[in-house]
């Protein structure tokens, strides 16, 4: 596979994160127009965005969210943040993605919720309209905020549900914070109708991934730890099940430390259905591109098993079956390279 044309196939990503994407060229303009000081050395800059080599765990990883966290705390910021990740998605031809942030992570400076929502929608509008990226929001609750608090984010997601919310997600400390932590919440947005997308099996175990589908999750964001409960696959496939795979992320935060014990390869050969995604562009330091040329020096895949990794994301997405078969066929148009 050639880096060049893998860069300029139609793709498709439904695992990013608002608050790990920014350039840090563009978080500077935003710090600027809030008098917030960054180091002006662009290296040291990077080294607060973007997860160590080294890294030791979820905890280090997320630990280069802080600075970004304390810039997005007003509506410009947060329509430039959100405009700024479908710019990059334009830049390696992403046809379709779905871009997920927590909105109580953006209200230190007195913004209401639905202000948050709004700015982000609103960046995400405007990048489609001078880049053609068609995308939706994903709202994401806290797993250590209380539950009264996590309600909020999904009456929020119905509320902006015509707007461009298509889903929601759990996202956090899935260790001390496990699926049924959250059963009622989750039963509340199942009765509101709003898909469910939950961070499962990261760190933890294959049960919570399990757990997540129980209780309503129709892709599972990660779901590495799945591999060491086959007694499981059975149920992901009978519920036809996206896994939602950031492999240099999953390498980062210590999911796995051995290419031997990825599961990309073990999840295709048992039928379980998987797309590829980036997770965090800024903090992983990677590309969609990135990803998939990964895959192909790990795994050797081609560009029918890249065509197929992203007709399984157009399958999971959350949007209509004819926006689906609008995607499809640009695939079909796109990975024709005879």
């Amino acid at each position: 596979m050639k880096r060049e044309l893998v860069k300029k196939l139609p793709k498709i990503e439904l695992h990013c994160h608002l608050d790990g994407s920014i350039r840090p060229e563009t978080l500077r303009k935003i710090a600027e127009q809030q008098d917030i000081s960054l180091p002006t050395d662009d290296g040291q800059l990077k080294q607060l965005l973007v997860a160590p080599k080294d890294c030791q765990d979820l905890n280090d990883y997320l630990k280069r969210f802080e600075l970004v966290l304390t810039c997005l705390q007003t509506e410009t910021a947060l329509q430039t943040a959100a405009f700024d990740i479908i710019s990059q998605a334009a830049e390696e031809n992403i046809q379709y993605i779905e871009v997920r942030f927590a909105p109580s992570l953006h209200t230190e400076k007195g913004l209401s919720l639905p202000k948050i929502v709004t700015a982000v929608l609103a960046g995400l509008n405007q990048g489609q309209q001078q880049f053609g990226v068609k995308s939706n929001a994903l709202l994401c609750g806290m797993r250590h905020e209380a539950l009264t608090e996590i309600e909020k984010i999904v009456h929020l997601a119905e509320e902006f549900k015509e707007s461009g919310v298509v889903g929601f997600d759990l996202a956090g400390n899935e260790v001390d914070f496990p699926p049924y932590t959250f059963e009622e919440t989750l039963a509340l947005a199942n009765q509101l109708n709003i898909p469910l997308t939950l961070h499962a099996g990261e760190c933890g175990c294959g049960k919570n991934v399990a757990d997540a589908v129980y209780l309503g999750a129709k892709r599972i964001g990660h779901g590495i730890a799945l591999k060491d409960t086959p007694e499981y696959f059975s149920l992901i496939k009978e519920k036809d099940i996206l896994i939602e795979m950031c492999p240099t992320s999953n390498f980062q935060t210590k999911t796995v430390t051995d290419l031997a014990d990825y599961p990309f390869q073990l999840f295709l050969d048992s039928g379980i259905k998987v797309c590829i995604n980036t997770d965090n562009r800024t903090v992983s330091d990677t590309t969609l591109t990135d990803e998939f040329m990964k895959l192909h020096e790990w795994y050797d895949i081609t560009y029918t098993d890249m065509e197929q990794l992203n007709r399984n994301a157009i399958e999971g997405a959350f949007i209509s079956n004819n926006e689906k078969q609008a995607l499809h066929e640009q695939l079909t148009t796109g990975y024709q390279l005879d």
